[in-house]
């Protein structure tokens, strides 16, 4: 077995990833990043359309643009690679921790850090989360599969397209499959509101004339050998409305119902995850439960634009770079999703070292207010023109916004939307 040492090891190399060791780098710190994929940029490198990078680059980038941007950057560093490498396992004992991993190249790797970076992305849900009725024929595709096949391989799924849910990448898949001189009948959305970014239906459905039905499930799938079509039912107060269903011809379905956290080696290295989120629960430093394992990005709960995965990485990297150079917070207190919100992260906060919370809102409003409380004493109230469950609430906290005074050992801080 090959053994190697860093002070700290990223697993995954898309924008989290990228982002966390190019500041892991920046503080001095030794890092190598795993990549299981033949070239860094990850989601990134299959999305060609623009949308990316206002924030971070303050331009409009593809995708294969803004990870060019990073990768660039990374081998400028001199920071270690390992591509097509698949972390099999991660340890600790009593000082360190081990990575294993294996690549043709090299065989069996173990790798000796003190400090771990999780930031593996997520995946989509299948037609196996989604349990829908029928036989098993050719041309269901995750949205994502879908425009890798076309936007890396060449490869177009189908002609008559159909699709189900609303997310960011349907939306998307969407716009390219008319593009691509197919045909798109129209998306169901289980929800009363859609699942995407407000810019994706109106830039890849209202443009295109393609139907969105809100409150609408695909409740079968007809076709032996191809699918040759589905019943598209309406729901009324959460019930399938059998006698209103209607039947869509198509040769090619497309799911879109939502995005996963990859987090199955999270929890076989002991690292407690959030029920809402599937995501790790992490402190205000960005730190799991299991010393020395942080995490960012996607892996940590699905963001809605990458430059937020970037920023968010970014301080993980820092925080990390700090727990290397030995220091802590003195003192943390819990985070509380309060009303009308999902979740918050991180789970903890440091009233000595505000920084951002991520959240995302249950509810759609226009004109609501965020509002932050400490042991039921408000400290803040925040202003929102609109929000949505779809779009994350990033929410800048700096030592103006905070009373120390008002934080006690066992104080717990609440987030609610009004």
């Amino acid at each position: 077995m090959k053994e190697i040492t860093y002070d700290a090891v990223i697993i995954g190399g898309g924008a989290a990833g990228m982002a966390a060791a190019l500041e892991l780098q920046k503080q001095g710190i030794s890092s190598a990043i795993l990549e299981r994929e033949e070239r860094l940029g990850g989601i990134l490198l299959q999305c060609i359309h623009n949308g990316f990078g206002l924030t971070e680059f303050k331009e409009e980038l593809t995708g294969p643009e803004y990870a060019e941007n990073f990768f660039t950057r990374v081998i400028d560093n001199d920071i270690s690679i390992f591509l097509e490498t698949t972390v099999t396992e991660i340890k600790r004992d009593q000082k360190d921790l081990r990575v294993f991993c294996v690549n043709s190249r090299d065989g069996l790797i173990r790798i000796n850090c003190r400090a771990v970076v999780l930031a593996m992305g997520c995946r989509e849900r299948n037609r196996g989360n989604l349990r829908i009725p029928g036989t098993r024929p050719a041309g269901i595709f995750t949205a994502g599969l879908a425009q890798r096949l076309i936007n890396m391989d060449g490869y177009v799924p189908g002609k008559d397209v159909f699709i189900i849910g609303s997310g960011d990448i349907g939306l998307i898949m969407a716009r390219r499959m008319v593009w691509s001189g197919c045909k798109v009948h129209g998306v169901a959305e289980i929800l009363p509101y859609p699942s995407g970014l407000t810019r994706n239906i109106v830039q890849c459905l209202k443009d295109f004339d393609i139907p969105l039905y809100l409150s609408h499930i695909v409740s079968k799938i007809y076709g032996r050998h191809r699918v040759e079509g589905v019943d598209v039912t309406p729901l009324v107060n959460g019930i399938p409305d059998e006698a209103n269903s209607f039947f869509v011809e198509c040769d090619t379905l497309l799911l879109s119902a939502g995005l996963i956290p990859e987090n199955e080696l999270s929890k076989e290295a002991g690292v407690r995850l959030n029920p809402q989120t599937r995501g790790p629960l992490v402190d205000s430093t960005m730190m799991t439960n299991v010393e020395g394992i942080f995490a960012a990005g996607n892996v940590l709960h699905v963001h809605d634009i990458v430059d937020y995965v970037t920023e968010e990485a970014r301080r993980t990297g820092r925080y990390a770079a700090k727990y290397l150079q030995g220091s802590r917070p003195a003192a943390q207190v819990k985070v509380k999703a309060g009303k009308n919100v999902r979740y918050v992260n991180p789970a903890m906060f440091n009233p000595e070292k505000p920084d951002k919370l991520y959240l995302r809102s249950l509810i759609v409003k226009n004109q609501a207010v965020l509002e932050i409380l400490v042991d039921g004493n408000l400290i803040r109230q925040i202003k929102q023109r609109h929000i949505q469950p779809s779009e994350m609430i990033s929410l800048p906290l700096n030592e103006t916004d905070v009373d120390t005074s008002l934080f006690k050992t066992d104080s717990v801080m609440e987030v609610n939307i009004l």
